[in-house]
């Protein structure tokens, strides 16, 4: 039985040297037979060249609005940055091969929707924007059966055109498609926290309802609202667990988690064998 873990990571969430450190954990990992994928991002590079070029970014709701123009943009960077991982991966041992998102995933252009941004209604069209509706896990089988780790970056196809895709909705769809044991959301925060200055305050174990429940009495909140709903999406689209983990450690940023560490926050859609009535009561009240 094939045991995959699917990591996500961003160029904000690793520090210096983060890299080079991901890389040389992998090349290990690989050696002892761990079948691994990767699906990055690339939002911060986006931004910084449509603001070189001229291009106002445009999001309604959190969202890119992406014209021809941006997707242009949006494909040539997160090529280049793929290309860049995956240098540093074979310079470190790993065997690899980058492709984009098309070749593991038909994707569809999201229509035209009514939303709330910042309290008002309005209807919009988010352009080339995409979404993954199938995905093709025998490219993804074919690859970790030859010992060979994927490097996604989040473009799509609906079979006409390419679609900027959102990372964490690829590496979720991925995942879910591809049975992964577990999706390693890679951030630069050290996991869910019960007070953001309080390092110690990290929850070991959360479920969706627990998820849901923190958002609503403020305890998630700000940037880490997105990151804890695109590892809930993750696990409504069908992976088993999804932990997140910190890109800025001292120690290992993927290496603790697939040996069983505690490290991070692992979750899970309901209570688990893996979270335990004990883990539950600790970290949560009432």
């Amino acid at each position: 039985m094939r045991e995959i873990y699917l990591v996500k990571f961003g160029g904000n969430a690793l520090g210096e040297g983060g890299l080079e450190k991901l890389c040389a954990e992998a090349a290990e990992l690989q050696k002892e037979g761990i079948s691994l994928v990767f699906v990055h991002g690339g939002g911060p590079a986006i931004n910084a060249e449509l603001e070189r070029r001229g291009i106002v970014p445009k999001k309604v709701a959190g969202k890119r609005i992406t014209d021809g123009p941006t997707m242009e943009v949006v494909e040539s960077v997160l090529r280049s940055i793929n290309g860049d991982i995956v240098a540093a991966m074979e310079k470190a041992g790993v065997r690899c091969v980058g492709m984009p998102g098309y070749f593991v995933a038909e994707s569809r252009k999201d229509e035209p929707m009514t939303v709330i941004d910042e309290g008002k209604e309005m209807f919009v069209d988010y352009g080339l924007t995409g979404v993954p509706v199938k995905v093709d896990a025998q490219v993804i089988y074919d690859l970790v059966d030859d010992g060979v780790a994927p490097v996604i970056y989040p473009v799509g196809s609906d079979g006409t055109q390419h679609l900027n895709v959102n990372a964490d909705t690829m590496a979720a769809a991925v995942a879910a498609a591809a049975g992964v044991k577990e999706m390693i959301a890679v951030t630069d925060v050290p996991g869910i926290l019960r007070d953001v200055k309080d390092p110690s305050s990290k929850i070991d174990t959360v479920t969706l309802s627990q998820i849901d429940a923190m958002v609503k009495d403020g305890t998630i909140s700000g940037g880490m609202i997105p990151k804890v709903i695109a590892c809930r999406k993750a696990v409504e689209a069908g992976a088993e667990s999804v932990r997140m983990v910190s890109g800025r450690t001292d120690g290992s940023i993927i290496t603790g988690a697939i040996r069983g560490e505690p490290v991070g926050t692992l979750i899970v859609k309901g209570r688990s064998k893996r979270a335990s009535s004990t883990d539950q009561q600790s970290s949560f009240k009432g």
